[in-house]
C-alpha cells in the first residue's frame, strides 16, 4: 500500500510564496495538493490559485479541488508551460510561483509507474503517460555513449560506461521491460556499492530526469520567470538534488548580482541592473520534519524576488 504523500517544507514554502491574500499565485507542481491547500487557506475571496502538474493522478486531485473552490483552476502540462497557460485562461502578472521539484511520495510507491528499483514494475517513469516516450522506450534505442553521458551527467554515476555497457550488452539479449530487470542489471554491474544506497539509485534518477525533462522544464522555468512574475512577485523553489539546486542556485546569484562591473566603479544599488533579489537563506527541514518524513531530508528551498 502506498504511504500517504506528506508535503516538504509545507508552511515554510508558503511563508515565503504569498505576500498578499488577494493575490495571484501559481503553484508549478501540485502533485497532491498540499501546497496549493495551504495557499488557498491564505487567500481572502480575491485570491486566486492556478496550478498545474504533468500527471494524470494530480489532475484528478486537483479537478477535486477546483469544483469546490472557484479560487482554484488547474491544468495538466509543464510549468515550462507557464506564459501560454497563463494566457489561455486570461491571467495577468503573477504574485508568487512556487516548484516543489523531483518525484513525489505516492508516484515512488506505486510499482506500475515504473519509478523504483525496490518494487518490480513496468520500466516506464513518464509523470505524464500519455505523451513521450518511456523509460523502456529510450533504453531500446538511445546508443552506448547517449545512455553514458545521462548516466553521467543527471545521476552523477562514477561507473556510467561500465553501466551503460551491461545494459546495452541485457538488451541485446532480451528487451528490458521492467524495473526489476534494470534494477538487476545495474547492481550486478556496479563495482562500488554506497552504503545505505542502492547501487541502482543514481541510474533510475537520470533515466527518469531524461525522460521527463525535468531539467530542461527547470531551466526554461527559471529563465521565463521573470516574464510573469509582478514587481515583488517571488519564486520559491524546492529542490532534491544537487542537479536542481545547482540550477536554481546559480540563477537566482546572476538575476540578483546583474551584469559584473569593475571593482570598485560607483554604481548605486538601483543601477546595477539587479532583476532580483535573495529572500533570506536557503532552508531545509527541520529536525523534527525529517524524522516524521524522511524524504525530506534532501530538501533545499531557495526564494527569490523580482525587482522593478
Amino acid at each position: 500500500m502506498a504511504a500517504p504523500h506528506e508535503t516538504v517544507l509545507l508552511h515554510e514554502a508558503v511563508d515565503a510564496l504569498v505576500s498578499s491574500p488577494a493575490g495571484l499565485y501559481v503553484d508549478g507542481t501540485f502533485g497532491r495538493g498540499g501546497h496549493s491547500r495551504e495557499i488557498l487557506s491564505r487567500l481572502d475571496e480575491k485570491g486566486h490559485l492556478f496550478a498545474c502538474d504533468k500527471d494524470e493522478e494530480a489532475e484528478r486531485e486537483a479537478l477535486k479541488l477546483a469544483a469546490h473552490d472557484k479560487r482554484f483552476t488547474f491544468a495538466r502540462d509543464s510549468f515550462a508551460a507557464l506564459p501560454e497557460l497563463l494566457k489561455a485562461r486570461g491571467l495577468g502578472e503573477v504574485d508568487g510561483i512556487l516548484l516543489d521539484l523531483g518525484v513525489s511520495s505516492p508516484q515512488l510507491d506505486q510499482a506500475e509507474r515504473g519509478f523504483s528499483f525496490q518494487q518490480d514494475g513496468p520500466l516506464d517513469m513518464r509523470m505524464d503517460r500519455s505523451r513521450g516516450e518511456s523509460a523502456a522506450d529510450w533504453i531500446a534505442s538511445a546508443s552506448e555513449q547517449e545512455i553514458v553521458d545521462v548516466l553521467r551527467d543527471y545521476g552523477e554515476e562514477r561507473y556510467a560506461k561500465r553501466i551503460a555497457g551491461a545494459i546495452v550488452k541485457a538488451r541485446e539479449e532480451s528487451p528490458l521491460t521492467r524495473t526489476a530487470q534494470l534494477a538487476a542489471i545495474v547492481r550486478d554491474a556496479h563495482p562500488r556499492w554506497e552504503k545505505h544506497k542502492h547501487p541502482a539509485t543514481r541510474a533510475f534518477q537520470a533515466i527518469r530526469i531524461r525522460v521527463n525533462r525535468e531539467l530542461d522544464d527547470l531551466a526554461d522555468l527559471l529563465s521565463l520567470a521573470l516574464s510573469v512574475l509582478s514587481v515583488g512577485g517571488r519564486l520559491v523553489v524546492i529542490s532534491f538534488h544537487s542537479l536542481e539546486d545547482r540550477l536554481v542556485k546559480r540563477h537566482f546569484r546572476d538575476m540578483s548580482r546583474g551584469p559584473q562591473l569593475p571593482r570598485n566603479l560607483p554604481v548605486r544599488d538601483a543601477e546595477s541592473g539587479a532583476q532580483m533579489r535573495l529572500i533570506g537563506k536557503a532552508m531545509r527541514a527541520s529536525d523534527s520534519e525529517v524524522s516524521d518524513n524522511p524524504r525530506s531530508r534532501s530538501a533545499i528551498m531557495r526564494c527569490a524576488e523580482k525587482l522593478a
